[in-house]
């Protein structure tokens, strides 16, 4: 198992390497000119300006001072927010983000093992047939629609009630976090339910449940001890993609309803050419989803010892 941990994090290690020069490229093959604001007013200032970014040096030095200051945990000094630095914009506006990242995806999990265990139990009837229409309209309408849906919906109802139910926007409260993390985890929690579905349809024609019934187990038990144990295995194992996709869809989420996450300053930063906040903020994340994956692989490893023996 030592083995198999050893080898996850090197990998780990190589993709958030790439991540980062892939990032560090791409920035500087976009076009624009991240100075071109009213800062830089006359050449001097502009000058005066490089030389503190480091815009004024060859690009592969540009390259070893960002992989350098990573390596350090340090992002460098935002182009668009006067003296503050990507290390603070993450530590005070990520625990919003991953507060709600963890309450959608603790939605998604446990809404997808519920429904699919439900609905192939009842396979090909009313409640099978009901639900999947919803995973359906689920997985293809996008999250920024089911959010304007969402608030327009709870406009309406808080009207009719003469007091507010639930908030339509904002942060800071429990009733805050309800209705966005369910709409940023309902996508999710709709793959997960047709993957529990299949996975659990499997396992009932298995050889080992029905000798399991054979022997005159409770029905009880064959479900929670045989068949939901075994059919969850691949629910697992795409808990580490699921959180990637959670947290790319949290930034229109957290637009839509106000909320001051971190994902409101990468797309601020992608809107003004912020190079230092967008590479600090990708490789940021970056890391944590592969973290999060290696998290999910060892746990994964721990459960089924086939795999980490492969």
């Amino acid at each position: 198992m030592l083995a198999y941990t050893l080898k996850r994090l090197v990998q780990g290690l190589i993709t958030v390497w790439f991540i980062a020069t892939a990032t560090f490229i791409a920035m500087h093959s976009v076009p624009g000119d991240p100075l071109a604001n009213e800062r830089a007013t006359t050449e001097q200032i502009r000058a005066n300006l490089e030389q503190r970014y480091g815009l004024d040096r060859p690009v592969v030095e540009q390259y070893w001072i960002f992989l350098s200051g990573m390596a350090r945990g340090d992002f460098g000094i935002s182009f668009t927010q006067e003296n503050r630095r990507v290390n603070d914009i993450i530590r005070e506006h990520f625990p919003v983000s991953a507060t709600l990242g963890i309450l959608a995806l603790v939605f998604a999990a446990f809404g997808g093992i519920l429904w699919g265990a439900l609905t192939a139990l009842n396979r090909n009837r009313l409640p099978d047939i009901v639900i999947m229409f919803l995973v359906i309209l689920g997985i293809s309408v996008p999250s920024f629609v089911v959010a304007a849906i969402s608030q327009l919906t709870l406009v309406n109802l808080n009207t009719s009630l003469g007091f507010s139910l639930l908030p339509v926007a904002g942060w800071g409260s429990l009733r805050h976090m309800i209705v966005p993390s369910m709409v940023l985890g309902l996508g999710t929690m709709a793959y997960l339910t047709r993957l529990m579905r299949s996975s659990m349809l499997e396992i009932m024609g298995a050889d080992f449940i029905r000798t399991a019934r054979a022997k005159g187990l409770p029905p009880a038990r064959v479900f929670l001890k045989h068949q939901l144990r075994n059919a969850i295995l691949p629910v697992v194992t795409v808990l580490g993609p699921a959180v990637a996709a959670i947290t790319t869809g949290g930034f229109v989420v957290e637009l839509v309803f106000a909320i001051p996450g971190l994902g409101r300053y990468f797309v601020e930063a992608v809107q003004q050419l912020d190079y230092t906040v967008i590479m600090g903020t990708t490789v940021f994340y970056g890391g944590f989803l592969v973290f999060m994956v290696i998290i999910v692989d060892i746990l994964y490893g721990w459960i089924d010892p086939r795999v980490r023996l492969t």
